[in-house]
Formats: structure tokens, sequence, C-alpha cells
């Protein structure tokens, strides 16, 4: 007979079929669209650059608004760094094997993009046409197309270009809304009134561009608040190579225009000027990005929080990075980022330089999880019986030092996408207890690689919440008084929406929270963490060791990335012995960005050789026998 489970999953692969079925494309076939040929473009020619930006807006925008309720449309578009494979085709090919969520379903490739907009003629209204000029209008652009189910073409009559193929040709989509003047001149100007406004100009174009988008779309209610994304305009086209040549992000915006969110790319500092606005007042970026928060707040963000995928993008603008231009390093960039928008309930899922492209969200959001994946925890008998605990039930030490390795940063869906065929796959995974730390939120975008995880894990392969939880925010915004915002608690609704993903994840561990620019927790943000993380928190500040209401608090220690095997060994060795001069209980967590297995198999190696004391521990024992420890030193 089948256990509740299984019958709850072949339901809800029924209704997939059903879905797929009723949407013409089931056993009419998946469309699969390659874009990987606007990689391989000649960056020195501006033609070639702005045809690749055109081609994967437009078809990123597509995607979104085609599988919005139903997954139709496929795109080739990200390459691994790590294997001669398209990232986009190791996953298809799990999606499509026997007993995979779409076994048995056809494909069939659709080459050019007339053809494709053809293809999917009934689910477009028309285009949304944006000013070349002003770089920020792409991103309004962007959020339009959510909203009104419309194409997002850059305005250029040149033979060849996009808008002259699919509106004054080929499928002529009619023109629905303008970013620019019809006779090609910039709408938005930086001066007067912003155009169909009674608002005065910021003095930045910029700016009145997202600010008219505010008015006319979030304070309508018509975009939904809940969803936001910061993603670098077309000023890409400028500096195409600072990053990898995907890093426009385009692909990316399928799933966010699926939801309907607003699009930004704006400075968060209000001592400086962006590079890409130098005549603007300093701080006008900064003002109107707290506007658009405080306005997503009100329709949508207040009880469900903001989920803002995308990052500060630091190659291009606002930071001391090569040419970006900033007066900030990268990072406090990143926290101040962290800080402005957590004081309005939004959160990041961080989609950050080096593997920041991601393809096929908006398909993959329709894959069906589990209820609950469910995963052990351990016993006080089981660690008396493993020699951990005394017959009194204090944690036997005998000279050990108990390790656990933070293994991230999952905070992102691109990165878990990207990285997954060569980190997870990593022959060595399973000979040690890893703490594998992932963002439980990121089954929004990437549904299949968390659940892939999750069926192929070892015993050694246990699951706890990256920063900060479901989603990067800085806690210590969401505490009254909040700073910029001024607005009411954010304690609760941060509480009632990691409670949803640490249950269907059965997470109980908040493997680091980085307070950065936002402040500690609280007593009422510790009650908060210790509702739906009540197993522990490694926070970056406060007391080294604390029992919040049962709920162990160890305190971040140092991050540990040599490549080295060798040398991280002798990092984290070194380090411990500081620690135990400094009074510290034999306790340690150490965090790793991007390690394969095979690189802690080696680290693990070298540090026995050294200190054979030192214990690697999995998730479950190392935060109970500190829990332990601590309730016996009360």
């Amino acid at each position: 007979m089948l256990q509740g489970r299984a019958v709850r999953f072949l339901l809800r692969y029924c209704a997939a079929i059903v879905a797929l079925a009723a949407s013409g494309i089931w056993a009419a076939d998946i469309c699969i669209y390659d874009l990987r040929h606007t990689l391989a473009i000649d960056t020195a020619d501006p033609r070639q650059v702005s045809q690749a930006w055109d081609e994967c807006h437009a078809v990123a925008a597509l995607q979104g608004l085609v599988n919005r309720d139903a997954p139709r449309l496929y795109v080739r578009f990200v390459d691994s760094q790590h294997r001669r494979q398209c990232v986009d085709d190791y996953w298809l090919e799990k999606l499509t094997a026997d007993g995979g969520w779409l076994a048995g379903a056809k494909t069939e490739p659709v080459k050019g993009i007339e053809n494709l907009v053809m293809r999917f003629g009934r689910l477009i209204k028309g285009a949304v046409v944006y000013d070349p000029v002003v770089w920020a209008t792409s991103n309004v652009a962007s959020t339009v197309a959510g909203v009104e189910d419309l194409l997002p073409i850059r305005y250029d009559t040149s033979a060849g270009s996009l808008y002259s193929r699919l509106v004054l040709a080929g499928p002529r989509l009619p023109v629905r809304q303008w970013l620019v003047n019809n006779d090609g001149t910039s709408m938005f100007i930086g001066s007067g009134t912003i155009p169909g406004t009674d608002q005065p100009s910021t003095g930045s174009a910029k700016c009145d561009a997202y600010l008219w988008m505010k008015a006319k779309y979030m304070d309508t209610g018509r975009c939904d608040g809940a969803w936001g994304a910061y993603y670098l305009d077309q000023y890409w086209m400028q500096r195409p190579r600072n990053a990898p040549l995907n890093h426009h992000c385009l692909t990316n915006h399928d799933f966010f225009i699926s939801k309907r969110a607003f699009f930004f790319d704006l400075h968060v500092w209000g001592d400086d000027v962006p590079i890409d606005d130098p005549r603007q007042k300093p701080g006008t970026d900064l003002e109107t990005l707290k506007a658009l928060l405080l306005s997503a707040y009100h329709h949508g963000g207040r009880e469900r929080m903001i989920h803002i995928g995308g990052f500060v993008p630091w190659a291009h603008k606002y930071t001391t990075h090569g040419s970006a231009g900033g007066r900030h390093d990268p990072v406090p960039c990143e926290w101040e980022y962290g800080k402005v928008i957590s004081a309005y309930n939004g959160f990041m899922d961080a989609d950050a330089i080096g593997y920041g492209a991601m393809a096929n969200a908006s398909f993959y959001q329709h894959f069906p999880l589990r209820d609950r994946y469910e995963q052990p925890w351990v016993t006080r008998q089981s660690l008396m019986d493993r020699g951990y605990l005394d017959e009194h039930g204090r944690v036997k030490f005998d000279g050990r030092e108990f390790l656990i390795f933070y293994v991230g940063d999952y905070d992102c869906a691109a990165w878990l996408y990207q990285r997954m065929m060569d980190i997870w796959d990593d022959p060595n995974r399973g000979k040690l207890p890893l703490m594998w730390c992932i963002s439980p939120v990121l089954e929004r975008r990437a549904p299949i690689a968390m659940d892939y995880m999750r069926r192929t894990a070892t015993a050694n392969d246990y699951f706890a919440a990256a920063d900060n939880g479901a989603g990067y925010c800085e806690p210590g915004m969401l505490q009254e008084p909040r700073g910029l915002s001024g607005l009411p608690s954010g304690l609760d609704a941060w509480a009632a929406h990691c409670k949803r993903f640490y249950d269907r994840w059965d997470l109980s561990i908040t493997g680091f929270i980085i307070y950065a620019h936002g402040g500690e927790l609280n007593e009422a943000g510790l009650d908060c963490y210790a509702s739906f993380s009540p197993d522990g928190i490694v926070p970056s500040g406060g007391p080294a060791n604390l029992l919040h209401k049962g709920m162990p608090v160890l305190r971040f220690d140092h991050d540990v990335n040599e490549g080295n095997p060798a040398d991280a060994a002798a990092h984290v060795v070194r380090r411990i012995a500081e620690r135990r001069r400094e009074g510290h209980p034999p306790f340690h967590w150490f965090r790793n960005i991007l390690k394969t297995p095979t690189w802690y198999v080696n680290v693990y190696e070298q540090i026995r050789q050294v200190n054979p004391k030192i214990e690697l521990l999995d998730g479950p024992t190392f935060f109970e026998l500190y829990r332990i420890h601590l309730q016996n030193q009360q």
C-alpha cells in the first residue's frame, strides 16, 4: 500500500501532467530555446553587445509570461565554469529521466526569436519600448512586462535590431507602453514634472523613471509588493566584461516577471553619487529606493516579507571594485543594501558576483515538492551510547575539541543552481559529516536542486538554514525602533515566513546570522529565532556563548577559505588553540564557501594529523552537545 507521502506526491505529479495537458504542451512539446550564442559575441563590437542584451531581455520576459501558470518554455544559457556542460542541460536531463518530473515529455527546439514570439503570441499582448539613453528604463520595462504581459524591447530603429524585427516587421508587436517618446527622444529628462504625474522631478532621469513606475504600478497595487528584483540595468552594455559575460543576469528576470515583481538598480549609500548618474544630488538613488520599498511594504511586503532577487552589481557600479566608480568597498555595500531592504521587510535571494546567472526559474517553480522533507535529530540516550555523555548526562570531553563546518554559501538560487553539479556530485560526499547550509526559500526558484539533494543525501549529509534564515536579511533591522523606515516591528512577519519553510525542510538550526550594519538581536529578536530555529543559531556578534530559552547560541568565529587543504587545516588548528586559550568551550564553528566534499576530506585529514583530538561532528550531535553543555553551566 502506498504511504501517505507517496500518495500526495503521486497526486501532485498527476496534477502537473493535467496542467501540462491543459496548457497544450504535454505530448505537444516543451519548447527549448538556445541563448548561448549571445555568449559568443565580440564585446568590442557595440552592435553585437546590444543585440545580445536585447535578445536575452526579450526571451527572459517571454519565458516569465508563458511559464506563469505552466512549464512551457525552457532556455539553454548558463554554461558551467567547472564542467564542460550547460548547467541547464544538466537539470533538464534529471527532470526528463525515467522517474523524473517530466519523464516522457517531448521537447522541441525553436530557432529564431521571431518564431519563438509567434509560437507564444497568444500569451503576449504587445511590447513595452524603453529608452537606450536612460538606462534605468530597461528595469522599468521588466516591471511593466510582468504587469501588462508585454515584451521589453529597446528602442533602436537600425536595420537588424530587435525593435525592427519584432515591432516594425515580423510579428509587428503593438507597442502598448512607451518609456521613450515614439520619435526616440527621452521621456524622462530629470527636470520639470515626472511624466504622467504631478510630482516634481528629482533632478535625475534615472530616479524619475523609477518613481513613474512606483506611481503607475506599485502604488496602485498592480505589482505584487512581496516580490522585487535588484538587477543590473542596460548600463551593462558599457562594460560587459567587468564580470562573466552572463552577468547581465537578464535570464534571472523570468521568475520575477512571472510574479509581477518590481525591478530596480539603485545605489544604497546616501553620501555617494552613482557612476551611472553622476549629475544627481548625492542620496537621490537611496531616497528613491526607500520610496519603492515603502510602497512594496504597503502592497504585500508587510505581511509576507519582500523576496528580492539579485544583488549589488558591484563589478559594474557603486563600489570600489575595478571601474565600478564608487566610494565604498563591495562587502560594506552588500551590508548596507541588506540594512536598507530589511528596514522595510525585504530580504535577499542574493544572486552575487561569480555565479549570479540563472535560467528557467519560472519553469522550475512548478516542480512538485513534497509537503515535508524529514531528517533525524539525536537523542540523549544515543549520545550516551556513543560515548559523548557520562552517566550524569554531562558532556564527556576527554580532551576532545568538537568541530562543525558551515558548508556554504547557499543563500541564493543562482549559486545553488550552478554549483551542485560539481560540489554535490563530488564522489567523496558522504565520507564526512557535513552541515549543508541552504536557505530554504530557494525552493521558490531552485526546487529541483533542493529536492535532488534531499533525495540523494547520505547519512552524513545534514541540512541547516543559511544566512539569515529563509532569506538573507539583517534581522536587527526588523526590530523596533527601526531606523531608516520607522515602521513597526517586522519580527512576527519574519517568524511566520521562516517557519513555513523550516517546517517543510525540517530545519531547526540557522547556521549563520549576519548582523553587519543592522545591529544585534535583542530579546525580542532572539525570541523570534527561538520560535523557528530552536536547536541553534550562529550570529556574527553578541555573547560568545548563550542559551536563550533552550536555544543554543554560538557566536560566529572564522571563515576558512584557503584553497590549499594544508593551509586551511593549519588555520583551523591554530584558531582552535587560540579559542581555548581565550576560555571558550570546546565547540568550534568555521564557515567555508563553495568547497567540495573532497576539499573537506583533505582538510580534515590534515587537521587530524596535527591534532587527533579535534573531532568533526554532524549538526545534530554538535548543537545538542553544545546545548547540554550550556544547560550544565547554568
